[in-house]
């Protein structure tokens, strides 16, 4: 038997007037397991974050020779790999792709959202088991970043944190992009302010050409915010001369779980379950940052789990088995 999937509607009252004028009511995918209708019992929860461009609904789409969320878990789940578990897909999409799960004037309360009124809803609403033991969060790329700093900043909200490629050793994943963002601001008005004006109206705005200034910009918007500057947020390189802007830049810096992982040592030591996974081939060098915070936590005495496979950073959905399994195997029932 099948588990059972509900759209919930969450109204944000953190999101509400945001500054890029986003939906404030944010729609929710949950998976309850195959018992859930049959029994009383409370059941562990797991948050899965998606990565950048992404949104909690996303994760039900079932594409050429893939699956829904859902469906995996039916999968693992009878094949015993996962214990049965609620699953909660939040959306915090922006206007610029998404929001890093993080706090920012240019873009909103992303953070407080998650973990002030989605995981207080879900267990408001469900036969969950409250505490930070059977909670999970997990997910990729930019997901996986916001599994891993949530983690760090909420061990008493997430317990459990899996990071499948999340973003980290910001000179390697992100500084390639700049020199191409600038590019494509030269074609379209000289600067960011007067790309996204034009942006806004493309037929194509998730053209693969564009990415590296649609990345770079909504990564500013959540690494820099700036609520003087004319688009909210400091670039992080000068828009003529491509020179990094070292104020700007620290800032960036000061966000990256590499940097992260000295500061908040003391609460990844208390998590249950902190894993990362990363491809060989990532094209955005993530396994290397991966292999940076795993010999920062080993040097701090931070308990964890790493796997490299062999492969790149598209199309790793697959991944996602792993993680529910370490999952299932550490989480109090």
């Amino acid at each position: 038997m099948p588990g059972t999937v509900i759209l919930e509607t969450i109204e944000s009252r953190v999101l509400r007037g945001n500054p890029l004028g986003d939906p404030f009511v944010r729609r929710v995918p949950v998976y309850l397991p195959p018992s859930y209708s049959r029994s009383g019992r409370r059941y562990p929860v797991i948050y899965v974050l998606t990565g950048f461009t992404g949104s909690g609904e996303m994760l039900e789409n079932r594409t050429a020779w893939s699956e829904k969320f859902s469906e995996r878990c039916d999968r693992l789940i009878r094949s015993g790999k996962m214990g049965e578990s609620i699953v909660a897909m939040p959306d915090c999409f922006t206007r610029y792709g998404g929001s890093q799960y993080l706090n920012s004037s240019a873009t909103g309360r992303y953070e407080d959202h998650l973990v002030r009124e989605v995981v207080p809803f879900i267990d408001t609403r469900y036969r969950t088991i409250s505490s930070a033991k059977a909670r999970a969060v997990m997910g990729k790329s930019s997901g996986g970043y916001g599994a891993l700093v949530q983690g760090m900043r909420h061990p008493d909200v997430f317990g459990l944190v899996c990071c499948t490629s999340g973003d980290m050793y910001f000179p390697y994943c992100y500084v390639p992009d700049f020199p191409k963002a600038l590019g494509v601001f030269a074609k379209h008005g000289g600067s960011a302010a007067a790309f996204l004006r034009k942006w806004k109206k493309m037929p194509k705005r998730a053209d693969a050409s564009l990415f590296p200034a649609v990345n770079t910009i909504a990564m500013a918007a959540c690494y820099s915010p700036n609520a003087r500057a004319e688009v909210g947020f400091d670039l992080p390189m000068d828009e003529k001369t491509g020179e990094l802007r070292r104020a700007v830049w620290r800032r960036w810096l000061a966000l990256d779980p590499v940097t992260l992982v000295g500061r908040y040592a003391r609460n990844l030591k208390k998590l249950s379950l902190l894993f990362l996974d990363c491809g060989t081939r990532d094209e955005f060098h993530l396994h290397y940052g991966m292999r940076i915070f795993h010999r920062k936590a080993t040097a701090l005495g931070i308990p964890h789990r790493v796997e490299e496979f062999d492969d790149t950073h598209m199309n790793i959905q697959y991944r996602y088995d792993r993680s529910l399994e370490l999952i299932s195997k550490a989480m109090i029932r």
